[in-house]
């Protein structure tokens, strides 16, 4: 007698499980514009690249003769896979049986991603919809057994993985309660503004605790949470949002004790943009197009922007120069003139944090005007987080080269230098400890006020300060290594990366 029964059973366990929550539940997904977790990896990974990791796990029906009728598999999907080439883990919930709510070895499976990211050190990818635990615990049948004093801690895993590997996330339906922690957990995220919300607690449960009657989209729309920076990024559809993952990848290193990977660059290093001599205004009082000159500056094409939504007066992303993958921060003078805010600190703060982690050189293109001012900026603790910037930028290991496009003031302006760090000057600079508008106002109150004319008395006095924040005495002074053309910026950050 062979062995021929149970293998065949195997393969009708595999095939059973490959039907997810059934033909039913699966149309349904559809109908709602929405892929099931295999097809969203499938779309993510390089064609045929999926190597599964426990697909027979989950719970076989049998009949009274002991035959094998019917398999509930796992509600989630786990396994290795290749992004250009390159290794990953990938997992994530099935919202085709039980609406992604953890079955017990769902929940088994959902656990082990980031301690087999760890073990393999591998980045990690999470394809997130679903909802946390049910009050009918999760077999459905009544409350779970409680876990021992002596569990391990649950999320020291996440927390390993984060320190270990590049960690990036997408929330491609409603994601509740506990994915959606673990959503945010990660490096890179992102959201489809066709289908995802991202909530703490859902309507019904929100409607009963809070009295608040808020739909799924009112309470965690793509509006809502790319504003907050809860998530990253907000992409058209799920597609998009697995487009922006794997892009978003091709510039991380595999894990931390590796270097990001450098690529063949046709642009050249020479390459001079004669805009950019003139895209500074003269007039102080006007904006400039500083993704124009993030675009002039880096390999063509290049740039990708992390959270535009959220923290506006401050840019982040990555870019690569001759090849190689860098951190970019800039200011945006198009919004609230570029000076960091509460939102903006925090954003800035965690992205120096994610260079760090992954040894990416910084390119900060400076126009710092200060920390914001006001009420609501001294409601929002503004200067406790962007003292939080300033000195988590003291404190990287990274190189930095930091370009003065135009204004440096204040405090805020400590946050876009790192230690030892390249520091280079267009003719457009100006820098000090406070902008000359406010300086003036505060220095010269009473003289201003006594003058014949006092608005132009208050503009003699601005151009004649304006004059002394000049970047050639810091040039003169060695106060930067350099005072250059603008049309040299991009040779002069392709050479310092060669040297890094």
């Amino acid at each position: 007698m062979n062995w021929k029964p149970e293998t065949e059973e195997i393969a009708r366990r595999r095939q059973l499980a490959l039907e997810q929550g059934g033909a039913d539940a699966v149309a349904k997904q559809h109908g709602k514009g929405k892929l099931t977790v295999r097809e969203r990896i499938d779309k993510l990974l390089d064609p045929g690249s999926f190597e599964e990791l426990g697909p027979a796990a989950g719970a076989a029906i049998h009949d009274e003769n002991g035959e094998l009728i019917g398999f509930d598999p796992a509600n989630f999907v786990l396994g290795f896979g290749r992004i250009d080439g390159r290794r990953i883990i990938v997992g994530g919930e099935d919202f085709t049986m039980r609406g992604g709510s953890p079955s017990p070895a769902g929940l088994r499976k959902s656990v082990y991603t980031e301690e087999l990211a760890v073990q393999y050190k591998l980045p990690l990818v999470r394809l997130h919809e679903g909802s946390g635990g049910s009050v009918g615990g999760t077999s459905g049948k009544g409350a779970s057994l409680p876990g021992p004093v002596n569990a391990p801690a649950r999320f020291r895993s996440v927390a390993e993985a984060m320190a270990t590997v590049p960690v990036a996330t997408a929330a491609l339906g409603a994601v509740a309660g506990l994915p959606a922690g673990r959503l945010v957990a990660s490096h890179f995220s992102v959201m489809s503004k066709a289908t995802a919300q991202i909530l703490t607690a859902g309507p019904a449960v929100v409607a009963r605790a809070m009295g608040e009657q808020k739909s799924k989209e009112e309470l965690g729309g793509w509006k809502v949470h790319t504003k907050n920076g809860t998530v990253d990024n907000g992409a058209a559809d799920e597609a998009a949002c697995l487009a922006e993952i794997r892009r978003f990848l091709s510039f991380m290193p595999a894990n931390v004790e590796q270097l990001a990977p450098v690529i063949e660059c046709d642009d050249p290093v020479d390459r001079r943009d004669e805009a950019l001599l003139d895209i500074v205004p003269r007039d102080r009082r006007k904006a400039f197009d500083m993704r124009r000159i993030i675009r002039s500056l880096f390999d063509q094409a290049s740039f990708f922007e992390v959270g535009a939504g959220y923290g506006r007066s401050q840019i982040t992303g990555l870019a690569r120069l001759n090849g190689q993958p860098v951190g970019v921060w800039a200011n945006d003078c198009k919004f609230l003139a570029g000076s960091m805010t509460a939102d903006g600190a925090h954003k800035a703060r965690r992205f120096m944090e994610l260079c760090e982690t992954f040894s990416l050189p910084i390119v900060s293109l400076v126009d710092e005007p200060g920390f914001m001012i006001g009420s609501q900026a001294e409601r929002e603790a503004t200067i406790r987080h962007g003292t939080a910037a300033v000195l988590t930028a003291a404190m990287t290991n990274v190189p930095w080269a930091s370009i003065m496009i135009r204004r440096s003031f204040g405090v805020a302006q400590a946050a876009h230098y790192g230690p030892e760090g390249f520091v280079l000057a267009w003719p457009s600079a100006e820098s000090g400890p406070l902008p000359v508008e406010g300086g003036v106002a505060v220095a010269f109150q009473r003289e201003i006020a006594a003058a014949p004319d006092p608005e132009a008395r208050r503009r003699e006095l601005e151009e004649e300060l304006a004059a002394r924040q000049s970047p050639f005495p810091r040039a003169e002074a060695l106060g930067v290594h350099d005072l250059i053309d603008p049309r040299q910026t991009r040779t002069e950050l392709c050479r310092w990366v060669d040297r890094i």
